[in-house]
């Protein structure tokens, strides 16, 4: 066995819904000991952006659905990214916004019809202040969006939604801005459990399924889930534009009806995952395309409305600690404030937040 540290490769959610979360200072320590450089939020908080500041860790910032409207007016956006942004690029690596999360979910048409031009603005804003090679622009979709999704060669996208998506992936090929995908397989076991192999939904080892169309092999959902994705934008039209997954993980608890939901499901897909990006694997019908993820989410977060599970997808408790073994060794001592220093300007603080690692099976 060797063991390694988390690798570069993986991004994280660093959703704060919550009462009793360290401080992003702490938070910063964590995940540079953690050796994760890539963490996606859902605002643009201040006192993240500063507390990762002269780290090298990579930002994807959100503006959150409420602000849509106010994006589509140029002095507003123009205002937002010179007050939350411009002052922070700097020292902290901010590289996309993602505009809106998961907008078609709402049924809002209001929304929808806001979303285009509401990225098109930021976008023109950051080229007008000379900041578009720095920071690219985006949505977040639920996998929802698909009206098919299995065959992954026959992926495609909700009727309703034609009008609007045929117009952002028109913006994604323009500004060459990645596609973002939120992929839960757990969703789709949850909801049939008899019908939906876990081990399938897990990376563990299974028969798999195969397209009848090009006779490519899934072993996994996740990935089966990505090239329907493909299919659908090719559908479209488009075959330039990357996807990537800005949203998987697994819950570790539930209520009684969230079938699945358990540390150890969630240790195996989590730890499963984490492997397959470590291996730098392709999807099937992209065998040289790397998967890019973020995993969902840091911590588990308290005060998130709907199931248990909503509160239960962190790796970590707030306190620090492992939620579950993804096969983890390692530990995070409690934390000695201290303003001392070392020689190489760590605090000690910092010095006592440990690198969990975990294992990998030669």
């Amino acid at each position: 066995s060797s063991v390694q540290t988390l690798g570069l490769e993986v991004g994280i959610n660093y959703g704060q819904i919550a009462n009793n979360l360290p401080s992003p200072a702490r938070v910063s320590y964590l995940l540079r000991s953690l050796n994760i450089s890539r963490v996606k939020l859902y605002d643009a908080d201040p006192n993240v952006l500063l507390a990762f500041a002269n780290t090298n860790v990579e930002f994807i910032i959100g503006l959150g659905n409420e602000y849509l409207q106010n994006m589509t007016d140029p002095i507003k956006a123009q205002n937002w990214i010179q007050q939350r942004v411009q002052p922070y690029l700097t020292r902290t690596k901010i590289t996309c916004i993602t505009v809106g999360n998961e907008v078609y979910k709402t049924y809002d048409h209001q929304l929808w019809s806001n979303l285009l031009p509401a990225m098109q603005t930021v976008y023109n804003t950051l080229v007008n202040l000379g900041l578009d090679k720095q920071v690219t622009v985006t949505t977040a979709h639920s996998l929802d969006i698909l009206s098919v999704s299995f065959p992954p060669s026959a992926g495609a996208f909700r009727q309703d939604l034609g009008e609007y998506l045929h117009g952002i992936l028109s913006f994604h090929a323009q500004v060459k801005s990645p596609f973002l995908i939120n992929a839960y397989p757990y969703f789709a076991y949850k909801d049939k459990p008899n019908e939906v192999p876990l081990n399938y939904v897990l990376f563990q080892t299974n028969q798999g399924t195969m397209d009848p169309n090009t006779n490519l092999k899934y072993d996994n959902m996740l990935f089966a889930q990505i090239d329907a994705v493909y299919s659908a934008i090719k559908a479209m039209g488009h075959t330039d534009i990357e996807v990537r997954i800005s949203e998987t993980g697994w819950p570790s608890r539930g209520d009684e009806n969230e079938v699945g939901a358990t540390p150890e499901n969630a240790g195996l897909y989590n730890g499963n995952l984490l492997r397959r990006i470590e291996e730098k694997q392709g999807t099937p019908a992209k065998p040289n395309v790397p998967i890019d993820i973020y995993v969902f989410a840091l911590f588990n977060e308290n005060q998130k409305p709907g199931p248990t599970s909503e509160r239960n997808y962190g790796l970590f408790y707030p306190d620090g600690t492992p939620v579950y073994n993804i096969g983890v060794q390692g530990y995070l001592p409690e934390l000695i404030y201290s303003s001392a220093t070392t020689n190489n300007g760590f605090s000690i603080c910092s010095l006592l937040v440990l690198a969990i690692v975990y294992l990998i099976s030669s």
